[in-house]
């Protein structure tokens, strides 16, 4: 059935042709082409025949989105899955019953359990109507391996249930009726306001600073109803609905909120100009630093000699340049991530993401959607967004695409680096980057107005070195934030 989605059809008699033509037999995948589409409609349209749409958007390589799309579906192994817990010792169960598992992809099922005093737990599965396994977990043991763990967010499990209950919540809308899609959307609401996600049904506001000329402008997307922006670090990534596995906590039945492990990580970053942001927490300040240098050049973010890692950085200016302009502003083009104690190499750049190990190569792209698993490696690469690398032990890179237009006519797409877990460094670490990860002791003094009032300028002594600083302001948080030029 194809349809330009003009004046003089009607889609009830569209949903209900279909429906009776496929009466369950088989599944139904849409491709959306362009901007100018109904995505709800044919949303709605797959998800009442046990299937799933897709957008190909116009401004990129459209047989590597069909290419991306062929590979998820393609291979399914399982049918009617089915993830059963005991009925007394859980609550608040997201989906928990799946048309397909497809090859590649996974399970996610999160919730509550409300009976702390359970010493084991168990889950069956059943699939195919004929397959069946249990997965038996002991409780005590598994708490006492998640203390080791460290996530992005400090209360993950509880987010995670939130994030996937919201994405099924506007799910549902799609072919719900009109008092039970309010329903469903106030529902959705109340937990995106509470657990700060960003939705389709809520906004957020973002303060662009005055001098802006030359900030990279982000091109606008359609609005899905799956899709959820996620805040993290003052970073904005958006995420789509792919991953689902078996992942349960115990959490307080009494209690509004869910047990929560407090973790901080100190932020130290290169993304945009200027590039290089540290935070310093025992100041409650954060250093911010540039490097005129020429488009071409290569920067050593880290290099750690104890651990075998290395982080470099190459750097893109504009398209255009203004004769006049004496500084140029540049970003990073290009990363390269060595460990020679696992003999890998990582290279990255807007187009697509190489891995190499000892002679062994696999290359990705931005397209891609995958968590690649290896002893000492976990590599999560989130589509046209960000990507995660993770070495065992040691340290945890985020790695985050900025899309510009295509056809911008002054801006290249560029690339933000985030060292999550400095402390698993050695101290004998080096680099733009790598110089800050261990203890910094600076002072401030001879703080004098600026020629704008909001922007005093000061001297600092950091390292031995006497600079000249601009003391600005981070909102919204009000954090102080000192600008140098290092000499």
């Amino acid at each position: 059935c194809l349809s330009d989605g003009g004046d003089g059809w009607q889609e009830r008699d569209h949903l209900k042709n279909v429906k009776n033509a496929i009466q369950g037999r088989y599944s139904l995948y849409n491709l959306a082409f362009g901007y100018d589409i109904d995505y709800n409609f044919l949303e709605k349209m797959a998800l009442e025949n046990n299937g799933l749409t897709r957008c190909i958007y116009e401004h990129s390589d459209s047989a590597l989105q069909l290419q991306s799309f062929y590979d998820e579906v393609a291979t399914p192994m399982l049918r009617e899955v089915q993830l059963h817990y005991p009925i007394n010792a859980t609550a608040e169960l997201t989906q928990n019953n799946f048309n397909h598992y497809y090859d590649g992809s996974e399970i996610v099922v999160a919730g509550r359990i409300i009976d702390n005093h359970l010493n084991s737990f168990t889950a069956d599965v059943k699939a195919n109507k004929d397959v069946t396994f249990t997965e038996k977990v002991d409780i005590e043991e598994t708490a006492k391996t998640l203390q080791h763990q460290e996530y992005i967010f400090g209360d993950y499990t509880e987010r995670l249930w939130a994030y996937l209950t919201i994405q099924q919540l506007l799910e549902k809308r799609f072919s719900a009726q009109e008092e039970k899609r309010r329903n469903l959307a106030a529902e959705a609401l109340e937990l995106s306001l509470k657990y700060k996600f960003v939705t389709p049904l809520t906004s957020m506001v973002v303060t662009k600073p005055e001098d802006n000329e030359d900030k990279a402008a982000i091109a606008d997307k359609p609005v899905k109803g799956r899709d959820i922006l996620i805040i993290l670090f003052g970073i904005v990534t958006l995420q789509r609905q792919t991953l689902v596995s078996c992942l349960f906590l115990n959490m307080p039945t009494n209690s509004s909120t869910f047990s929560r492990t407090n973790i901080h990580c100190n932020v130290f970053a290169v993304d945009g100009d200027p590039h290089f942001l540290i935070e310093v927490p025992q100041k409650k300040d954060h250093l911010c630093f540039n490097k005129n240098l020429d488009p071409g050049v290569v920067l050593n973010l880290v290099k750690d000699l104890d651990t075998g890692i290395t982080v470099n950085g190459q750097l893109i200016g504009k398209k255009k340049v203004r004769n006049n302009a004496q500084i140029q502003k540049t970003y990073i083009g290009k990363l390269g991530i060595v460990n020679t104690q696992l003999d890998l190499k990582i290279k990255i750049t807007s187009e697509k993401i190489t891995l190499q190990n000892g002679r062994k190569t696999a290359t990705f792209t931005w397209l891609d959607t995958i968590t690649l698993q290896q002893e000492s490696l976990t590599m999560e690469i989130n589509r046209e967004k960000n990507l995660v690398l993770s070495f065992a032990d040691d340290a945890t890179f985020f790695v985050v695409l900025h899309r510009v237009w295509k056809k911008h006519p002054i801006h290249h797409d560029f690339l933000g680096l985030y060292m999550l877990n400095s402390y698993k460094v050695s101290e004998h670490t080096h680099g733009l980057l790598g110089q800050f990860f261990q203890h910094i002791d600076f002072e401030v003094f001879d703080i004098c107005p600026g020629s704008d009032p909001e922007k005093p300028h000061a001297t600092m002594i950091v390292k031995n070195n006497k600079l000249t600083v601009t003391r600005l302001w981070k909102r919204p948080h009000s954090h102080r934030l000192y600008y140098f030029q290092p000499i």
